[in-house]
């Protein structure tokens, strides 16, 4: 199909791609149909596909132009955007349904043109890249580190006896338990019931900041509390300045036993320990690579924002929106249910999800542009990952996750995640590139948890 096109730049990256078809297709297209329709319409009085046209025209005139006009608006559209050498700035991004600002008209003696309005990924201008500054803290692993670390060790290897019949609960037991939230009548508020819900006592670990009620119960114990939480409660601001009535009944209370910090423990953890030192050492070792990894992110991360400063973006509403609603996802999958499941729960503790939303919104539009900078920066500079170093990084892959070269190609090739590795290829030579053209300074000392805690 002959198409003429042309695109108009809008703000917020929205585009108006203009359309025309020429008269002759418009034509030909209409003289198709009813020759399609002269051959399989019954009417009575004629025979099949004996039907004169000027007959259907004035039978089914209207229903001719209306078809007609969709089957050419739906080929023009995928014509255009089926075309490979589109630019990838007038391509409707994947969240954004192009709409049509006017009903065409048919007419048969003039050209068909229509309009189609969506949003498209932001064209943005790089601005200074190279020969910046950028500072990172000062970090050391320290004993300190490594004995928090041993003692999550003997957290996970705990374990668990129930306390003799009559027991009362007490600071660091495992406890399970039943609540719900009464009205002030002492009815129960809906959708806040939950049962077997458990946590360790002392540890904070629940929403209601209930662990003080709860010591000195005893299993099958019952009790009402009510819960005044101040503007600057730990709970959070879904309980802030409120008093929440609530019924506890505890279905079961456990010791937890630690073990002893020995060679022991160290063999129990892996077999390749032989003695505590080497468990410590590994410890060291872990530590060391995740805070190497935490403080290149911080360098790249702090070069981007430098970037941003000079690179303005304007985001389109669609991208920011898909970017929401993939943290939504995100969040069902943690809870392992869907997205109107989180919802609930929000409406459960009393959070507004618009407000949620409106947090994530800065976040979100953060990210699109240190997206967006590295993105147009692989393509300007022309970084491309090559089959050799894909094969490689998959052999890493298979190395670090002891698995089969093989099965790992297969897993990839499944999952459709070659892309994925290229990408990520492609990305770690920018940032290496990035490192290389610019100025990192060491800051100011600070401590490991502080570091590895700060992901913005």
């Amino acid at each position: 199909m002959s198409i003429t096109k042309e695109i108009t730049r809008l703000e917020k990256s929205n585009v108006r791609l203009n359309l025309t078809i020429p008269k002759e297709e418009v034509q030909s297209q209409y003289q198709e149909l009813l020759k399609d329709y002269s051959k399989n319409a019954q009417i009575p009085g004629f025979r099949r596909g004996k039907v004169p046209q000027e007959v259907l025209v004035r039978k089914f005139g209207d229903a001719l132009k209306g078809e007609t006009l969709g089957k050419l608006l739906e080929k023009a559209v995928d014509e255009v955007f089926s075309d490979e050498n589109l630019p990838r700035d007038e391509r409707p991004l994947p969240y954004s349904q192009p709409r049509m600002e006017e009903a065409p008209k048919l007419e048969f003696d003039q050209d068909l043109t229509f309009s189609l309005v969506y949003d498209v990924l932001p064209k943005i201008t790089i601005g200074q890249w190279k020969g910046l500054k950028a500072e990172v803290p000062e970090v050391t692993i320290t004993d300190e580190d490594i004995a928090r670390e041993l003692e999550e060790i003997r957290e996970r290897n705990a374990f668990v006896l129930d306390r003799n019949e009559g027991a009362q609960a007490q600071q660091g037991d495992s406890v399970t338990l039943s609540y719900c939230e009464l009205e002030e009548n002492g009815e129960i508020v809906p959708n806040s019931q939950r049962d077997d819900y458990a946590f360790t006592l002392g540890s904070g670990a629940n929403i209601y900041q209930i662990d003080d009620d709860v010591i000195g119960m005893k299993k099958g114990e019952t009790k009402e509390v009510t819960k005044t939480y101040p503007e600057d409660s730990a709970a959070g601001r879904v309980f802030a300045g409120r008093t929440i009535k609530l019924r506890i009944t505890l279905t079961a209370v456990k010791e937890k036993k630690l073990p002893d910090l020995d060679d022991e423990l160290a063999q129990d953890v892996d077999e390749k320990f032989n003695t505590l030192d080497d468990l410590k050492n590994s410890v060291r070792e872990r530590l060391e690579k995740s805070l190497a990894l935490r403080i290149k992110d911080l360098k790249i991360n702090n070069l981007l924002a430098k970037i941003m400063e000079t690179t303005p973006v304007v985001l389109p509403e669609s991208m920011v929106r898909a970017e929401i609603d993939g943290r939504l996802r995100n969040l069902a999958r943690r809870f392992g249910t869907d997205v109107d499941g989180v919802l609930r729960m929000m409406a459960q503790t009393g959070t507004n999800p618009d407000e949620i939303e409106k947090n994530w919104q800065a976040a979100a539009e953060k990210g699109l542009h240190s997206r967006l900078i590295v993105e147009t920066l692989m393509e300007e500079q022309g970084i491309e990952a090559s089959d050799q170093e894909v094969e490689a990084e998959l052999e890493k892959i298979a190395a670090d996750t002891k698995k089969p070269l093989e099965e790992v190609k297969k897993q990839y090739e499944e999952a459709q995640a070659a892309e994925y590795v290229k990408d990520s290829i492609r990305e770690n030579k920018l940032y290496e590139l990035l490192l290389a053209e610019n100025t990192i300074k060491i800051g100011s000392k600070t401590n490991y948890l502080d570091v590895m805690g700060n992901n913005e």
